[in-house]
């Protein structure tokens, strides 16, 4: 029994720091605000839950060379919109592909993979909870939108809305 107790606290004690680096994201979001002439941007919403982020991006040639989101929401779309800046700015589009692939995976499995997600990693609880996927997953879709230029529709995490009409 002691060692299933000592495997309970641990488990407890990782998701305390889960939840302290996830508030930390969102009391002290990193990147947040809006750049003046971004090369690409994107608005998503999460109309059920009431997220909305908007994304601005700075590409010199294939590289992300500034992001920055705003917007406002719950804490685990705030604090994921700041986790996800921090995992791509300064890199090419790419690793930022690479980064998206990787998040989602890890919404919809639990598991990262081989990516190192860094601190997008503590939300790897909110998978257990599909409607705080959706708030997880917004800021990612919305940079893969912003950084497809083919499209202009706007992003949204609501299934019933379709861009078919």
């Amino acid at each position: 029994m002691t060692a299933r107790r000592d495997l309970e606290a641990a488990g407890s004690l990782m998701e305390d720091l889960y939840r302290e680096v996830i508030l930390e994201h969102y009391r002290s979001p990193r990147n947040k605000g809006e750049l003046d002439g971004p090369t690409c941007a994107a608005d998503g919403a999460n109309p059920l839950c009431g997220d909305q982020i908007h994304v601005d991006v700075q590409l010199q040639g294939d590289n992300i060379e500034d992001l920055r989101f705003s917007g406002q929401g719950c804490s685990i779309s705030q604090a994921s919109a700041s986790m996800m800046t921090e995992q791509v700015s300064g890199h090419d589009r790419a690793h930022a592909q690479a980064a998206i692939d990787a998040f989602q995976q890890l919404m919809l499995t639990g598991e990262p993979g081989d990516f190192d997600l860094g601190d997008s990693e503590m939300l790897v609880g909110v998978a257990k909870f599909p409607a705080r996927v959706k708030c997880a997953s917004l800021a990612w879709k919305t940079l893969e939108q912003a950084l497809d230029t083919r499209s202009a529709d706007p992003v949204t995490t609501d299934e019933r809305t379709t861009s078919d009409g």
